[in-house]
């Protein structure tokens, strides 16, 4: 398949049909129970992680894919016949992941043009940023124009999260500016965003009520928006929350949705939900 193709890792919680249907390569993270190593999506799915998680009694942690995963996906997509590459990888602030993309992208120079771009977010957020850079690469985009489209992606994209729980952020030493919050954590219910890709403090809500309703207030004030993404972690209240939200609606394509997998499960805790967009 001739033309530039897209290549992200499984923080993105893109569902299988999307990635077949954008042609998207994917280099799964790993999961670690204690001392047992799981590949997700191919060993682990959000179904069974979200069960396991129930009946563990330690955290699970997450592990970066190797740059020779990274390679191989690259050169499965040159023997392909692609002409190029663009890898837009989960938050660098966040995780090693990207680094192991550049060192793959490093070790194909001279024989086969790979971009790696960093989409500071997480989740749908980053699997927003895959998608808008796919639909160019579709549309018979240059290697140098969906680098762009990813990139100005990158730098537009809005993410909130209402988190459930703090402590598996804290302990997972992912959260940022949203420090302040751990004092308080067990009688507010915090909203958080993903800002310039690291977790921060966006409102601290006295209910779990009260916080949906400060995310889906945050999504309709932003006004006319692109793209727009929902996506929960094993939430039982989703329902609710996209009741709130109901009359937004992005101005391409339809709403993504999706649950949020075990890369991002692991450290967001169950029961978050979020919404990104890209504004218009």
């Amino acid at each position: 398949m001739s033309g530039i193709r897209v290549v992200t890792d499984s923080a993105c919680d893109l569902l299988d049909q999307t990635l077949t249907e954008l042609h998207i390569g994917l280099v799964p993270l790993r999961i670690r129970f204690g001392d047992e190593e799981l590949i997700d999506r191919d060993e682990l799915s959000t179904k069974q992680f979200w069960a396991r998680c129930a009946d563990s009694p330690v955290l699970p942690a997450t592990a970066a894919p190797s740059p020779g995963q990274f390679q191989a996906a690259f050169e499965a997509m040159a023997d392909d016949g692609a002409d190029g590459v663009v890898c837009v990888n989960l938050s660098s602030k966040m995780s090693a992941t990207i680094e192991s993309a550049r060192q793959a992208a490093r070790a194909m120079e001279g024989r086969f043009p790979v971009r790696v771009v960093d989409s500071r977010s997480v989740t749908l957020g980053l699997g927003l940023v895959v998608t808008e850079a796919a639909g160019a690469a579709a549309a018979g985009a240059s290697l140098d124009e969906v680098e762009a489209v990813a990139e100005r992606a990158a730098g537009r994209m809005k993410l909130y999260g209402a988190i459930d729980t703090l402590e598996n952020l804290k302990k997972g030493g992912r959260i940022g500016g949203a420090r302040a919050l751990l004092g308080s954590m067990l009688s507010i219910k915090p909203v958080i965003e993903v800002r310039d890709g690291v977790v921060e403090e966006e409102s601290k809500q006295r209910t779990r009520s009260r916080s949906l309703r400060y995310l889906a207030d945050k999504a309709r004030a932003a006004g006319p928006v692109s793209r727009l993404a929902v996506f929960s972690a094993d939430a039982p209240d989703l329902g609710e929350f996209l009741t709130l939200l109901e009359g937004v609606e992005p101005t391409e394509g339809s709403t993504l949705f999706g649950d949020v997998g075990p890369v991002i499960g692991t450290h967001a805790g169950r029961g978050a939900i979020g919404v990104a967009w890209i504004p218009v």
